[in-house]
């Protein structure tokens, strides 16, 4: 583990024994980066991404809590990823590299506190090994009320070209993605791969009953101040999500659970 500055935001390199490694901000607990094994990045950062905590990082794994998008009254994709996380740990167990980040209430800003009032703890484990990386996301209430929330992994895979593209494990057969495409796929089962002509990655996730597949497309792309015009071509986003609310009992916790390998 090691502490290092990311653009200009404090960050956490975790790299494992084989040379394996994920960079996380500690300003969303936002994995920027992974290099698996065999070297080489497989998450796509916008070269126009603001680096400085004044916005959301465009690219890598934001945390999408408590709300998606803009299915509720709240901020949109919540305030997880516009927060300022803390690392609880790290270590080596056998071949993988780990750390973990938490955020709670007293985190957030005196207006997000204010605009969600409820008690939690958040923590999300990241694990790199070999190629694959791990990532675990828990919301535990910690408070003596319940309280409904979603949540998702919004990952920007990285890959050659977005015409290469090929998703398998959906319901939709093969998907390919040509331009705009943005498409909710309801109580997925396990193996979806994303394959391009580089490599084929597979994707599975417990406890995220959800998945979202993601690309603004050439038209959507131009008008977003924080990506190149023809960055859109360059990843899909694959994301395993909770969208129907959880209403979690206190003392309860939920978890959900990627991997890519």
């Amino acid at each position: 583990m090691e502490n290092i500055t990311f653009g200009q935001l404090p960050a956490i390199r975790i790299t494992a024994p084989d040379g394996a490694s994920a960079v996380v901000t500690l300003y969303g607990g936002h994995l920027v980066s992974w290099h698996g094994a065999d070297g080489g990045e497989r998450m796509f950062l916008s070269s126009r991404s603001a680096l400085d905590g004044s916005r959301a990082i465009r690219g890598g794994v934001p945390v999408i809590f408590p709300q998606f998008g803009e299915r509720g009254d709240g901020m949109r994709h919540g305030f997880a990823r516009l927060s300022t996380w803390r690392l609880e740990g790290h270590g080596i167990e056998g071949d993988a590299a780990w750390a973990e980040f938490g955020l709670n209430e007293a985190d957030l800003a005196p207006a997000m506190a204010a605009a969600w009032p409820h008690r939690f703890a958040l923590a999300l484990r990241v694990t790199v090994r070999a190629n694959a990386l791990e990532m675990a996301f828990s919301v535990r209430n910690t408070g003596d009320a319940s309280f409904p929330f979603a949540a998702a992994l919004h990952t920007y895979h990285l890959v050659p070209h977005l015409a290469d593209v090929r998703i398998e494990g959906l319901e939709a057969g093969t998907l390919s993605i040509a331009d705009k495409l943005d498409v909710v796929y309801e109580n997925v089962g396990d193996g979806i791969t994303l394959g391009t002509w580089a490599r084929v990655l597979t994707l599975e996730q417990e406890g995220f009953s959800d998945a979202v597949v993601w690309n603004p497309g050439a038209a959507d792309t131009a008008a977003l101040v924080d990506m190149e015009d023809d960055e859109y071509q360059r990843f899909v986003c694959i994301e395993p999500a909770q969208l129907a609310p959880v209403d979690l009992a206190p003392g309860a916790v939920w978890e959900g659970r990627y991997r890519v390998s």
